[in-house]
């Protein structure tokens, strides 16, 4: 009988053996994490990458090789484990494909800046609230630093920032040593769930009308005085009769 403490554990080394071994194979396919699902008949790994169609090969012949692997590897019984490949919804707020494109460019020799900026620039035109971007080690010099390139609103704590910040590190081992890249995404709010999480940011203020027709529509500048008028004075009442008095 395995206790609690130890299914969890077995489930965590599972799971970081596998996203190990998908980083090394899946690679060059944009390789963007992937989801265990374990149901009574069949254990379920949905692998998300950028280029399914590569991961399945011809006739599918690439993901019955995976499969195939990870069977003899975790000592799954025949049948009892699939793989599906699914398409990354939006590329430009994935922080692991994006980390993957920027390890790409750096191992082709592009400039960190330049890399980094374009990385920065493809996320906030793909609909990111914020994005930073964070290189380190032997950039040009023998002396080892730190280049961060940020740009828009990003989150650092908080519940929110769990929420809304995709993040993930990679290692590039270029010649004159390894460099480690972050990135981290700040996500809008999504109501479908796909580009983001459902629940809004909560400092948030949404003001809702009750009545719509009493707002008339606006449609040009209009000032309107607080200073309150004063009275007009009252009319003054008629003069009354006089009554001539009588001389005695």
């Amino acid at each position: 009988m395995v206790s609690k403490k130890q299914k969890f554990v077995a489930d965590g080394v599972f799971y970081a053996e596998l996203n190990e071994f998908f980083q090394r194979e899946l690679a060059n396919e944009g390789y963007s994490g992937c989801e265990v699902r374990v149901t009574p008949t069949r254990t379920e790994i949905i692998i998300r990458a950028t280029h399914t169609q590569e991961i399945l090969g011809v006739n599918g012949r690439r993901i019955r090789m995976l499969t195939s692997i990870v069977q003899k590897r975790f000592n799954f019984p025949e049948g009892t484990v699939e793989l599906y490949a699914e398409k990354v919804a939006a590329r430009g707020l994935c922080a692991v494909a994006q980390c993957e494109s920027l390890k790409f460019k750096l191992l082709e020799g592009l400039a960190v800046r330049r890399a980094a900026y374009s990385v920065v620039r493809y996320v906030m035109e793909s609909g990111a609230k914020g994005c930073e971007v964070v290189v380190s080690g032997k950039l040009r010099a023998a002396r080892a630093k730190s280049m961060k390139f940020s740009e828009g609103f990003m989150l650092h704590s908080g519940n929110p920032a769990k929420e809304h910040i995709d993040f993930a590190v990679r290692h590039v081992e270029m010649k004159q040593g390894v460099l480690g890249i972050k990135v981290k995404i700040m996500l809008d709010s999504d109501p479908t769930g796909r580009l983001g999480p459902k629940n809004p940011l909560p400092d948030i203020v949404t003001i809702l009308s009750n009545d719509a027709k009493d707002e008339a529509p606006i449609d040009g500048p209009v000032s309107e005085s607080k200073i309150p008028v004063a009275a007009a004075p009252e009319a003054a009442p008629a003069a009354e009769a006089q009554v001539p008095v009588e001389a005695f």
